[in-house]
């Protein structure tokens, strides 16, 4: 298969995908495509590939901007305002580490979004 080809694939894979996504499952897609970019973009680091670290972290702060906007703070209480609060912290962090090249305030991020994405999961049962 041609790599136009492949790649076209790939994109109705995952136009499929979202399609039959349950919000539930659409912000765990979300939070699974920031910690892909943010591995990726320590490895651009470690290569020295600058333009593949910028377009990665780019990437990923996209993806904390769609997780912030998602956020119901009205309905949402103290969760959603502190969830808010992080993801701001969260891309001030990942702007510094693209200035510093520092796959430790990546790999920081990395923890949190973690953290987050367990406790999202764990709700999973609870909103099916």
């Amino acid at each position: 298969m041609s790599q136009p080809g492949a790649k076209h694939y790939q994109q109705m894979n995952v136009q499929t995908k979202l399609a039959d996504a349950s919000p539930h499952k659409l912000i765990a897609m979300m939070f699974d495509g920031l910690l892909a970019r943010l591995a990726m973009s320590k490895g651009f680091i470690d290569r020295g590939d600058f333009e593949g670290k910028s377009k990665c972290l780019g990437s990923a702060i996209t993806i904390l901007g769609g997780l912030q906007n998602s956020l119901d703070l009205e309905r949402g209480g103290d969760v959603a305002a502190n969830l808010d609060r992080l993801y701001m912290y969260m891309t001030r962090r990942l702007f510094a580490a693209g200035v510093a090249n520092d796959n430790g305030i990546i790999e920081e991020v990395c923890g949190l979004i973690r953290t987050v994405k367990e406790g999202w999961d764990g709700i999973k049962d609870e909103v099916a």
